[in-house]
């Protein structure tokens, strides 16, 4: 099964995608499964995983809610309040765990304070998540790879996902920094790595496959075939490039490996990951 593993639909409204900077104005429209179904046929991918994009239960919902009627949502990592009393957060994931593509939780850390990571609350949601058995989305910026380490090691069970290989500064030669914190979070077997969200992290969007393949390099070695997974991150790629581009580039990318290596990444990871089996 060849998947999408992060992808984001909306109905935009400015309030509540504020996120959406006027640099950003070409995705201020709304998204939803049939704007994506016929680039999905069109790179040859059987489905995708949706993502938050707000924290919010009523687009959680939405999520589910559409993913009845798409048959291309193949999974939903949706956003459950993760900071409150540890029996509102379980009553919660049973709640969605009743649906069968949710999949997994995100929260939005890359804009949080280091602290977050050693909140007790915060920590004992993790601990109900992984009794869920689902996985977790990891949204950091680098700088706070360094902080996510320890509290790595502190959910060693539980399946986390990094996303958009921790938003470096894609600049370049990848930062020494960088490769280091990747490659120690890679000697973690409980975490994988979604090869997503590069290009928009390239100063001025202006970007070429020469330059991303370092980075890719870096995460391959790291984490390997079988914890590493493509993600386009639509539409917020359109920015910096179209769907059928990007795609283009991480088959190329992937190109040199064994078949199998190639399906792990295009796919089969994701469909471990995130326990899709149809």
């Amino acid at each position: 099964m060849r998947i999408d593993a992060h992808q984001h639909f909306w109905s935009y409204s400015p309030a509540e995608y504020d996120w959406i900077g006027e640099e950003m104005r070409a995705i201020r429209r709304d998204f939803l499964p049939p704007d994506l179904a016929p680039l999905l046929t069109a790179a040859g991918l059987d489905g995708t995983v949706a993502v938050q994009a707000r924290q919010s239960l009523t687009e959680t919902d939405w999520l589910l809610r559409l993913s009845d009627s798409a048959r291309l949502i193949k999974g939903v990592v949706g956003w459950v309040p993760l900071a409150g009393a540890e029996r509102s957060v379980i009553s919660r994931l049973e709640r969605y765990c009743e649906h069968p593509r949710f999949k997994g939780v995100r929260r939005v850390l890359q804009s949080e304070p280091d602290a977050c990571f050693s909140d007790d609350r915060f920590n004992a949601a993790l601990d109900a998540i992984e009794s869920f058995d689902l996985a977790y989305d990891l949204l950091i910026f680098a700088r706070q790879l360094p902080a996510a380490l320890p509290w790595v090691d502190r959910h060693a069970r539980l399946r986390i996902v990094l996303d958009h290989i921790a938003k470096p500064v894609v600049n370049g030669a990848p930062a020494r920094e960088w490769r280091a914190h990747i490659r120690e979070l890679g000697w973690r077997p409980n975490v994988s790595c979604k090869f997503s969200g590069v290009v928009t992290e390239v100063p001025g969007w202006q970007w070429t496959p020469e330059l991303v393949r370092p980075y890719f390099e870096v995460v391959l070695e790291a984490f390997g075939p079988e914890r590493l997974m493509f993600g386009s991150d639509w539409p917020v790629c359109l920015v910096a490039a179209d769907y059928a581009r990007w795609v283009q580039v991480v088959e190329d990318l992937v190109r040199p490996l064994s078949p199998d290596e190639r399906a792990a990444i295009m796919g089969g990871t994701a469909a471990k990951i995130y326990r899709i089996t149809s």
